[in-house]
């Protein structure tokens, strides 16, 4: 075993330096021979004899014990801040009714997004806990006291800095971060119950308004029509769905799937303090995430928008294009043959053309693809006046302009040098359908929009006769419902959007525009200029609910 002086490196003292040692040295050694310091002047609170300095190795092999903040209490070491925690005198300043965290988590002096506190009795965001943050000189110069991290989801005091515990503000933390289980899921659309916000106003959760911020309303059309698609809505609500996906580094369009569960928490949400919602960190993703295609400020096309969230969203939860599917390609995407042909230039000699017909250039040919929604075109609208001096507004039935996909009928599709006949037929219907009815012709000068109103009716709409015969006998079911109705209002470029929604916990109809939630009959939802719709499936067990 090595020496006391090898470990530590040093050597005895020879009899001459033991003479010179230092006052230090004869302290020490008068501290372990007992000697009363009292004659010395010094006192002395210890009455123990302390045992000789002690090796390395024994140090290093002391047993080590971690005591936790549960046996310290047992053991009656609570210290003053848990006792205050407990007991704060502050909590009856918070004012829930100006608490909003809808917006984005910056501090309102710095604007920075890292350790953002909620002031709870003015609303405000801050940075910081400690000593000269903005939220401790908040706290000093208004008196306001209580704050929320809006990360950790605690709860503190200032300027005392310590942290509140207290059952009673479970339901601001509920606002913050609602979570649901899975039996709270399954029996969303088996509720018809109303919930009652902060301010007393009843809503039904799912049926919220959203905040039009400036001219964002095709966008809240389109989110509040998929918040009310069962699998795609279940699965955004339950946050371990997706929390584990990994992006590459650097990655920004998963941050559209985590603001897109936020939002779809916060619509269904059965505890909001207010009755409506803003989706303003939502549209700050969409603007990040499409590189400003799609704005909050410059209203937008609802087609364009649905098409371009789609894809992102797929493409963000690991979805390929063939190979790996999502729960978006689960619940939208269906499949058809298109049988292309190519057709001679008009202007050709018959002759000519008849040879041109002979060449496998301009022989049929047949293409599978998918689609995640079917184009629906409408006729063309009347140029003219009718005696009256009054524009005629046409109708068509749903069932015409869905003969585009019988397999038979034909449609010239012009390029700028080509010309071709293109058929489809549908060979896959997916659980839920999507159908954009074609209002909007575009040229070099203007954007024109056909006000035809196209006939259908709310429910039974039975799509097996757009599939090919091989495959309807794997399709037991293809009779559609409506759920989604979105509605183009006004001019191309100075519209409005709104929607008419099914709660299927009532199975009642509302009609939603920016915030006003209104309930509406099934027989008007018809006389709209349907832009965009959502239709379900029927499964086997199940029965028409909806009325007319």
């Amino acid at each position: 075993m090595a020496s006391y002086f090898d470990e530590h490196d040093c050597e005895p003292l020879d009899s001459e330096q033991e003479a010179r040692t230092n006052m230090l040295l004869e302290l020490a050694r008068s501290l372990f021979n007992r000697m009363d310091f009292e004659d010395l002047g010094l006192v002395v609170d210890w009455d123990h004899h302390l045992p000789p300095p002690a090796a390395k190795t024994v140090v290093e092999n002391l047993p080590r014990t971690v005591i936790r903040g549960s046996q310290a209490a047992k053991n009656g070491r609570v210290d003053s801040e848990d006792r205050r925690s407990r007991h704060c005198p502050y909590l009856d300043t918070i004012n829930r009714s100006v608490l909003d965290f809808d917006f984005e988590k910056l501090c309102s002096i710095s604007l920075s997004h890292i350790n953002a506190y909620a002031c709870l009795v003015c609303g405000k965001y801050f940075q910081g806990r400690g000593l000269k943050s903005h939220a401790y000189i908040h706290s000093v110069q208004f008196s306001h006291h209580v704050f929320l991290n809006l990360h950790t989801l605690k709860f503190y005091c200032l300027p005392d800095n310590y942290e509140i515990i207290d059952s009673s503000l479970e339901d601001i933390t509920y606002v913050l971060k609602p979570t649901f289980t899975k039996q709270q899921i399954a029996n969303l659309d088996k509720q018809a119950k109303l919930s009652r916000a902060y301010d007393g106003t009843t809503y039904l959760p799912g049926i919220v308004g959203l905040n039009n911020i400036k001219a964002n309303d095709y966008a809240n059309a389109v989110l509040q029509a998929l918040s009310n698609v069962p699998p795609l809505r279940n699965y955004f609500l339950e946050e371990d769905n997706y929390k584990n996906i990994k992006r590459p580094p650097g990655d920004i369009m998963f941050l559209l799937v985590q603001r897109f569960g936020e939002l779809m928490r916060k619509l269904w949400n059965p505890r909001n303090f207010k009755a409506h919602v803003s989706p303003h960190e939502m549209l700050q993703a969409v603007v990040l995430c499409s590189k400003k295609t799609f704005q909050i400020t410059k209203q937008g096309d609802g087609v364009d928008f649905l098409s371009w969230f789609l894809n992102a969203l797929h493409s963000a939860l690991g979805g390929t294009k063939k190979k790996k599917k999502t729960i978006v390609t689960d619940v939208f995407q269906g499949s058809m043959r298109i049988f292309t042909k190519k057709l001679p230039h008009p202007d050709l000699p018959a002759e000519e053309k008849e040879q041109l017909l002979q060449n496998d250039e301009y022989q049929e040919t047949m293409v599978e693809s998918t689609f995640m929604y079917l184009t629906l075109d409408l006729p063309t609208a009347p140029l003219y006046k009718d005696e009256k001096e009054q524009l005629i507004i046409p109708q068509v039935p749903l069932f015409n302009i869905l003969a585009k996909f019988n397999g038979i009928t034909e449609k010239e599709y012009k390029t700028y040098k080509e010309n071709f006949l293109k058929r489809f037929q549908l060979t896959k219907l997916p659980p839920y359908l999507i159908f954009c009815i074609k209002r909007f012709t575009k040229n070099n000068f203007f954007v024109e929009k056909n006000p035809t109103i196209v006939n259908f009716p709310i429910t039974n709409v039975d799509l097996r006769e757009y599939l090919s015969e091989e495959v309807q006998a794997a399709h037991k079911n293809t009779t559609y419902d409506l759920i989604a109705n979105i509605v183009h209002d006004g001019k191309p470029s100075e519209g409005s959007y709104r929607i008419h929604v099914l709660h299927h916990g009532t199975g009642k109809w509302y009609e939603l525009q920016d915030l006003q939630v209104t309930d509406i009959l099934p027989q008007m939802i018809t006389l709209s200029e349907a832009y965009i719709q959502i239709w379900k499936r029927r499964d086997n067990d199940e029965t028409n609910q909806q009325g007319a």
